[in-house]
Parts: C-alpha cells; sequence; structure tokens
C-alpha cells in the first residue's frame, strides 16, 4: 500500500474525528514534536529554546490545513449529492477541489471511489491546462531589444550619499510590454536612484538632458543586478551627459520609514521575545507594514508598549551608523541581524540605530529624530505564526492622530462637552440597552393581543380554520404571533396579503398538525409570489414572501386559499 494512500486515509479520518488524529485530542504532528526536540535538541539547542514557537506554528498550521480539508471533504459530498445519477464527479468540480482546497486528484479519486463514484479526469485535465494558460498570459513579458549608446555594465549606486547626480551616462534603453502596458527602460552609469529591492519601493524623479530636456522617472526596479529606471519617454539626444535628481522629499519619507522598521523590529525582541524574527516588509512614503514570527496575537499592553519603545528611539536621536563594506564575521561581532534564507556576498552594509544592529541595503535615514513620531495602525496575522504590523510616522502619524482628536472633539460635543466621555457613551449604551427592553415588552404586548385578534376573527374553509389579513400590518409582530400560534394552535391556516412600507408581502402559516398531514407553507407561498412578481420561502410551518406588484396582492390571497 502506498504510504500517500496512507496518509490521506489517516488525515480524512482525522478530520471525521474533529481536527484530532483518532481522538488523541491533539493534532497529530504535535504529539510528534516534543520527542523529535528532545532527540534533536543536543545537536541543534536552538530547538529547544523555540520549541513553544515551534509547537504553536505546527499546530496552526495542521489545524489550517485540517479544515481546509474538512471544507473541501463537504463540498465533494455535496457534488456527490448532485450527480448521484451518474455516479461521476465533474471535471470542473473536481478542478475546484484542487485549486481552492489543495485537494490532490489522487485524494479526490480515493474519497470518490469509497462511495463508488468516479472523476471525470479528462474534464480535470482541461480545467487544469486553462488554468496554466491563464497564468502563462498573466506573466506574459514583451521585452524589445536593448538600444546601447555608451559601452558599459556595471552601473554604480550613489544614492547613499546624494539624491543628485550629475554627469550620468546613458547606457541604454528598450521598451517592454507588460501586461499590455508599454514602459520604457533606461540603464545609467551611475545613479542615485534607488531599485525596488528588500520590500523598499523605487525612488521616483527626473532624469534631466545636457539640453535641458526633463525625463520623468516613473519608477526603478533592479533585475539581475542592473538598476532599470522606468521612464515616460526615451530622451531626445541619447548621447550626451545628464542630472538624475530623486523625489527627494519622497526619499526621505521613505527612509525614514525604513529606518522605523529597525526600530520596531528591536522593540519587538525586547518586548515580545527573542524568537521574533522578520518575515517580510514593505516600505513606501505613506506607511509601512512589518511581517514577523509570532505564534499569537499582540495584546493592547504588548502594543503599546512596543510603540513606546520605538518612540523612545526616536527621541534619542540615535545617529545612522554603517558599515558598506563589513565581512560577515564582522557583522557577527557586532550582533548584526541577518534575514533568515536571505543570500549575503562576502561584503555585507550593516546599519546601526542605538541599540539595533542590521544587515540592510535600503536607504536611511541620517537620524532616528528625523523620523519624528511612530504609530501602529493595525495588527493582524498573514499566516500561521506570522503576524504582521501597518504603521504610520512622521506627518502621516500626525495626521492620524490629529483626526482621532477631531473625533472624540465632535464626540464629546455630541454630548454638551461632558469631560467624562467614556461614562457619557457608557450611560448612553445603558440607556439603549433599558429602551429596547421596553421596546421589546411592548412589542411583546402587541404581539398577544394580536394573536389573541387574529383568532376571534378565524372562518371555517373546507374544513380547516383560517385567518385571512389584508389589511397593513407589521410583518415583525406578524410574524412573531403567527410563529406563536403555528406551536399552539390546531387545524389553523393564517393567510396575509398587504403591503408593509410601500412593498407587498405576503405570509402563510399552517399549524404543527397540518404540517404533519402534509403541508408545505413554504412551497405554497412560492406560487402565491407569483402574483405580486416576487418570491420567497420559508419552513413548512411559516413562509414569507416580498414581490414588486402591489396590485397582485388579491389575486396571491386567492392562490394561497386555494393552496388549503
Amino acid at each position: 500500500m502506498k504510504a500517500g494512500y496512507v496518509i490521506r486515509r489517516i488525515l480524512r479520518r482525522a478530520v471525521r474525528y474533529g481536527y484530532t488524529f483518532l481522538g488523541f485530542g491533539e493534532p497529530f504532528l504535535c504529539r510528534l514534536i516534543p520527542q523529535l526536540i528532545d532527540d534533536m535538541g543536543d545537536a541543534y539547542p536552538e530547538l529547544k529554546a523555540q520549541q513553544k514557537l515551534i509547537e504553536s506554528v505546527i499546530r496552526e498550521e495542521e489545524l489550517a490545513f485540517l479544515r481546509t480539508l474538512d471544507r473541501g471533504i463537504k463540498l465533494l459530498d455535496d457534488y456527490m449529492a448532485k450527480n448521484a445519477a451518474g455516479k461521476v464527479i465533474p471535471g470542473v468540480d473536481a478542478f475546484v477541489l484542487y485549486d481552492t482546497f489543495g485537494f490532490p486528484i489522487d485524494l479526490t479519486e480515493l474519497i470518490a471511489g469509497e462511495k463508488g463514484y468516479k472523476v471525470d479526469l479528462e474534464g480535470f485535465q482541461v480545467e487544469l491546462g486553462k488554468q496554466k494558460e491563464r497564468a502563462r498570459n498573466a506573466t506574459a513579458n514583451e521585452f524589445g531589444d536593448w538600444t546601447v549608446y555608451n559601452e558599459g555594465e556595471d552601473v554604480q549606486f550613489t544614492g547613499y550619499d546624494t539624491v543628485e547626480q550629475t554627469g550620468a551616462k546613458l547606457l541604454k534603453s528598450r521598451k517592454v510590454v507588460q501586461k499590455n502596458k508599454e514602459m520604457l527602460q533606461l540603464v545609467f552609469d551611475r545613479t542615485p536612484f534607488y531599485g525596488e529591492m528588500g520590500g523598499e519601493v523605487g525612488d521616483t524623479g527626473v532624469a534631466i538632458s545636457a539640453s535641458g530636456e526633463e525625463i520623468k522617472i516613473l519608477n526603478t526596479v533592479k533585475e539581475n543586478n542592473l538598476t532599470i529606471h522606468i521612464a515616460d519617454r526615451i530622451p531626445a539626444d541619447c548621447n550626451g551627459e545628464f542630472t538624475l535628481r530623486v523625489d527627494a522629499v519622497r526619499r526621505q519619507k521613505i527612509a525614514n520609514n525604513h529606518s522605523c522598521t529597525h526600530l520596531l523590529d528591536q522593540a519587538l525582541r525586547e518586548i515580545v521575545g527573542t524568537h521574533v524574527e522578520q518575515k517580510g516588509s514593505y516600505v513606501c512614503d505613506k506607511y509601512f507594514r512589518f511581517d514577523f514570527s509570532h505564534f499569537e496575537k499582540l495584546s493592547d499592553e504588548q502594543i503599546h508598549a512596543v510603540e513606546a519603545r520605538v518612540n523612545e528611539m526616536i527621541r534619542s536621536n540615535f545617529p545612522l551608523i554603517e558599515n558598506r563594506e563589513a565581512t560577515m564575521e564582522e557583522a557577527n561581532e557586532m550582533g548584526a541581524i541577518a534575514l533568515f534564507g536571505e543570500k549575503y556576498g562576502d561584503r555585507v552594509r550593516v546599519v546601526k540605530f542605538g541599540p539595533s544592529v542590521e544587515l540592510c541595503g535600503g536607504c536611511h535615514t541620517s537620524r532616528t529624530g528625523n523620523i519624528g513620531f511612530f504609530k501602529i495602525t493595525g495588527e493582524s496575522a498573514i499566516a500561521a505564526g506570522v503576524r504582521r504590523i501597518e504603521a504610520v510616522t512622521g506627518e502621516d502619524a500626525e495626521r492620524l492622530v490629529n483626526g482621532v482628536q477631531e473625533l472624540v472633539k465632535t464626540a464629546r460635543a455630541m454630548f454638551n462637552n461632558a469631560p467624562g466621555l467614556t461614562e457619557a457613551i457608557q450611560k448612553l449604551i445603558e440607556e439603549n440597552d433599558s429602551y429596547k427592553k421596553q421596546i421589546a415588552e411592548v412589542a411583546k404586548e402587541k404581539t398577544m393581543q394580536l394573536k389573541k385578534a387574529l383568532l376571534e376573527h378565524a372562518v371555517e374553509i373546507n374544513g380547516h380554520n383560517v385567518i385571512k389579513i389584508n389589511e397593513s400590518r407589521d410583518l415583525t409582530i406578524l410574524r412573531d404571533a403567527a410563529t406563536m400560534l403555528q406551536k399552539e394552535a390546531e387545524n389553523l391556516v393564517i393567510a396575509a396579503a398587504f403591503e408593509s412600507a410601500g412593498k407587498p408581502q405576503l405570509l402563510l402559516m399552517y399549524s404543527q398538525d397540518l404540517v404533519k398531514a402534509g403541508k408545505n407553507a413554504g412551497a405554497d407561498i412560492r406560487d402565491a409570489a407569483k402574483c405580486i412578481q416576487g418570491g420567497g420561502g420559508g419552513q413548512p410551518g411559516l413562509a414569507t414572501a416580498g414581490g414588486k406588484d402591489i396590485a397582485g396582492l388579491g389575486a396571491a390571497l386567492d392562490k394561497m386559499i386555494e393552496k388549503i
């Protein structure tokens, strides 16, 4: 018997037993982790140090997989019920299981085969082929040939020291079509423009020719170690010297945010734990996000503590201390943090702000004080064992705080500038709850009155007690009264067709004994709803419907009476 077959049977049975492995009460893999760490801990002591994190991540991953598997199995059950006549799962449905829920096609075949079903494998392959074609089209790029103006392949980056470079020469240019959009790419021999890399967005600005022509640089990217400038057009004169000018204001905001990710990383390691590792980031001029390893949601206290620590380091105005040509040995001696899985060359750049020391090739501010102010705007999970913090700095953080202050000011004005805004809101909530209870009591009383009144107007039709309603009613109160009568009365029918809030409404109720005799309000009301150009449904004992044609209410009522 193949190992894959056994594993799938185990996983399927695990799902059937409520996400536990054969009823043991723990996900299967989690039961193995302590023993594995114990066996390997002597050789890899870091495993024991991070055991809690490892167990939490494995547990979340396994539970997430089993939940997905469970949803997929339920969907497969629906597909089998839908195709019970032919006993064949269509290829389209099998592909949905594969594409959305990660079901290998052989797993679908296995489960279906146990129930006597087959899978349309040819149809599955057709859908798989369509997906591959869509993926190819989505990533299809058309690259023109490079037009070379000056010899040279190496591009010198000068952006750490300046945002303006004079005397640059245009090496080459080409046209590229990506997603049906044409772009022009320029490569200069030296440039202050930072190419998008390491989560930091690329620079924008202008390239100015010797004749004064300004070429807008819309973005800067890195490709095969080449800094490529995305331009709005090709210069008229490509052979002269150029002045390359970065948008300095935008660059400063990006640098501030990038430096703040280093401070945030340091604060998280100090407050949350040394198990925190950066798992990704995105840094632009408006905000930044920072992904890190952690097994649970940060508490409000932790978030406030992290904010306070980052702002403390900002106020300390630590200078940027960097070593652009450090060896890995020198970097390790400095205690520099490296990204797990990242490849580094023989020489690395070490960036230090006070207690924060990291390997980084991005753009940074000269002092932490330039960041101004830091504020977290969100904290969430993006994967098992990985959290994300979104934040703003400087002017954007000020605007956020000012907006909150204005909101509080407006709220306080609504409460006549009460000093205790929290107390005022709490009082309003309590009063609202009290009013809701009073309204509920009034509604209950009205429901009881309506129930009594309805029984007094019952007439006999074809051996049944029937209550006909064609006057405007409160639908909620009528439905509540009908619900009570449905459970309490015998041999009773309520047929209502009336106008409510300018729209036609229908209600049909059969008492429980009539339901047992075969009556079905949900089915009967659908036929009546056609008279008002609408639809509806519900339970066999009570159903409602709405529509568009008020003029058809009389016919709808007659149709419901006919069903009796």
